[in-house]
């Protein structure tokens, strides 16, 4: 059985919105648009750097993986990490969106690794998945669970990487928590209540958010060889950023979450997110980032 090990970070990784789907095209449903998707994601990256880094150091590679497909890229946290991880692979990142696929071209030239960077825009839900090689490690990112038959999208990855590959899963609790239990003080237990409020959206769009994927994989004849939940505690004071993103990250989750809280919640939570407002989240000396990955190795045998 593989050991869970619980760690202490004091950054993490880049990862997807809940709402957002890296493997399918947006839909009616979908609560904000590309650039608005963008700017989390790239705070999500900034803020936590060294989280994604300590993943991929721990990652068990028998062997320098010199193909790499990260699939549901985003805006590219995973596949610069790994590039920097593996000098002397290659990426094809995968995404649906080319907002997404643009910006990480952008970012790709930028940083002068464009020579090690495929980009494929697709939609990952479709019967027919694109050309993406044989890949020694594939790297999905808070991505699988928008895949609309995610058993049917593990058995491709299985399929698609080389004998002895790996797959690495990162999977996320939920959205970031920002504020003490006891905050803000007219409304203690308001970003509780404001998440709870968007669990009936995410059970419809994204049922698989949080779940347990090693059974999956092993259905999907992977062996897991690891499991390690990774815990994110960072005080805010430590960046800026972390202000950006929790206003950011709230403003998205009040839009699905308004109509179940009450005015009393609303009026508050409008308050926080009011950046010119005395009470607002940026002004709190309190502020800090919480969440929770967990990362499942599996090989293909």
């Amino acid at each position: 059985m593989p050991q869970t090990h619980q760690h202490t970070a004091h950054c993490g990784e880049g990862g997807h919105h809940p709402s957002h789907r890296p493997g399918h095209r947006h839909s009616g449903h979908q609560e904000h648009s590309d650039g608005e998707q963008a700017e989390i994601l790239d705070l999500d990256a900034e803020v936590l750097a060294e989280h994604i880094a300590s993943i991929t150091a721990w990652l068990p590679v028998k062997s320098e993986p010199r193909q790499i497909v990260d699939l549901g890229c985003g805006t590219g946290a995973g596949t610069f990490a790994l590039l920097e991880r593996f000098p002397d692979a290659h990426v094809t990142a995968v995404d649906s969106s080319d907002g997404h696929i643009r910006l990480l071209r952008e970012k790709a030239r930028a940083r002068g690794v464009e020579e090690r960077v495929r980009t494929v825009q697709a939609d990952l839900d479709t019967d027919h998945w694109p050309d993406l090689g044989t890949p020694d490690l594939v790297w999905a990112s808070a991505s699988m669970h928008h895949m609309a038959d995610p058993g049917r999208a593990l058995t491709r990855v299985h399929d698609l990487l080389a004998p002895g590959g790996l797959f690495a899963v990162v999977e996320l609790a939920g959205f970031p928590r920002f504020l003490p239990a006891h905050a803000p003080e007219s409304r203690p237990g308001l970003e509780e209540r404001a998440h709870a409020a968007t669990d009936g959206f995410h059970a419809e769009h994204v049922p698989h958010r949080g779940a347990d994927w090693g059974p999956m994989l092993t259905a999907a004849g992977f062996t897991v060889e690891d499991e390690r939940t990774v815990i994110v505690n960072i005080e805010g004071g430590r960046s800026e950023a972390i202000g950006r993103y929790a206003v950011g990250g709230l403003r998205r989750i009040r839009r699905v979450a308004a109509p179940a809280l009450s005015p009393e919640d609303l009026a508050a939570l409008d308050e926080l997110l009011d950046t010119n407002s005395p009470n607002s989240i940026l002004r709190r000396e309190d502020l800090a980032l919480r969440t929770e990955r967990t990362v499942w190795a599996a090989r293909r045998a």
